[in-house]
């Protein structure tokens, strides 16, 4: 692609560019079934050299090298593809910069480079000082055959593009800010919780479930961030189970009341067998390309045996207008730890229970099946639904295979 310039405030100096480049995970559409990718996003950053308080000045953000190819599935029209993003502004001043491109790309075939316009956001400096323009998130939408977005984020710090001098509305020269680095704030990772004493509310963990899932349309592969949470009842346990982040987009119009997931838990530790939950189906219509979510899905556990027992993520089913889809987990990754005691009629393989067919004991809830899902994150998406009305429908537009690249900086 061509180099843009960058448009300036009225009396700024002229404009000065800089490449850098970065490695970059990037979530394609959930409905693509592709899982999440990295690439080396390679791109130049074009801004006034000089400027002063009070001026606005208009930046420009040029893709030099894509980190993305179209699969060779889908030719994508032309003018349909639109890349957005985030500019970050530091230094004597802080801000996020919207950038947006047109709409204008040329046709993309199945296998070609992916092809992005020159992206353009403005902002208006309000202090003296050197102001430092790095490159950020971005995300790629396709409008066809339905809206889609790629939704791309640096996996590494970005060395800084474009540096603006800013200096005082008077023309007096600016003073050097005091660089503050940033304070990073560490995840605190949420362990599975054994439970005992006068618990009555346990939190599972968040484990990344990796799904294998049989669609109408064929096999696919994901992960989904689930997590399952216990209430105390009695000797018995609510289960709620969480699918974290899990949205997708609907590939077309689904009506009010429609989609029907459920899932078998997989208890083990010192009892063995599964519990059955399921989620209320989708109480208003889904639009084509709106986000579509799993709910909480809720059951009853009635333990089999007395000890230390596991529960783990088991095969998800989600039912939509008379459509399948079943997802297995390629390993059991254990949410929750809880202390429980033998009820008679308990979820265990000599004590009855609920089985992994469907059958419900000691209050748990039973389905027949249903329409599939995964997830991927930042996101964590869900990605095997695929079907609407009985129609598959895999890709929508904006499915992007991203190739590992060079990390070649600036």
């Amino acid at each position: 692609m061509g180099t843009a310039a960058a448009l300036i405030a009225l009396g700024t100096a002229p404009a000065q560019a800089a490449e850098t480049a970065y490695l970059t995970e990037c979530i394609p559409p959930a409905i693509s079934g592709l899982p999440p990718v990295e690439g080396t996003t390679k791109v130049e950053i074009a801004a006034p050299a000089e400027a002063k308080v009070g001026d606005e000045v208009e930046v420009t953000w040029t893709f030099i090298q894509g980190a993305s190819k179209n699969p060779d599935i889908l030719d994508l029209e032309a003018d349909t593809v639109q890349p957005t993003g985030t500019l970050k502004a530091t230094g004597a001043q802080t801000a996020d910069i919207a950038m947006e491109g047109p709409r204008t790309n040329p046709p993309i075939p199945k296998g070609g480079d992916m092809k992005l316009s020159a992206m353009k956001g403005t902002l208006k400096l309000t202090a003296a000082g050197e102001v430092t323009l790095t490159p950020d998130a971005y995300n790629i939408n396709v409008s066809k055959p339905i809206s889609t977005d790629t939704k791309c984020a640096p996996k590494e710090p970005v060395p800084a593009a474009a540096k603006i001098t800013v200096k005082e509305a008077g023309g007096g020269t600016p003073t050097p800010p005091t660089p503050t680095p940033p304070t990073p704030t560490p995840p605190t990772p949420t362990p599975p919780t054994p439970t005992g004493g006068g618990q009555t509310d346990f939190t599972g963990k968040e484990v990344q479930v990796p799904y294998a899932c049989k669609t109408p349309i064929g096999d696919k592969n994901a992960t989904s961030p689930v997590q399952i949470n216990a209430k105390k009842n009695g000797g018995n346990y609510d289960l709620t189970v969480q699918f974290k982040k899990s949205v997708m987009d609907s590939p077309a119009q689904i009506p009010a009341d429609s989609v029907k997931p459920s899932m078998q838990v997989a208890i083990g530790g010192d009892d063995e067998g599964t519990v059955a939950v399921e989620g209320p189906t989708n109480a208003q219509p889904i639009a084509a390309g709106d986000p579509i979510a799993i709910p909480d899905l809720k059951g009853t556990y009635k333990p089999g045996a007395t000890g230390k027992s596991t529960l783990s993520p088991g095969v998800l089913t989600i039912e939509a207008l008379g459509t399948t889809t079943t997802c297995t987990p390629a390993e059991s990754l254990v949410s929750l730890t809880l202390d429980t005691t033998e009820q008679q009629g308990g979820t265990s393989t000599s004590g009855g229970g609920t089985s992994s067919s469907g059958g419900t004991a000691g209050g748990g809830t039973s389905t027949s099946g249903g329409l599939a899902e995964t997830g991927a994150s930042d996101n964590g998406t869900l990605k095997a639904l695929g079907l609407v009305a009985g129609t598959a429908v895999l890709l929508g537009g904006a499915v992007f295979t991203f190739m590992p690249g060079r990390r070649g900086m600036r």
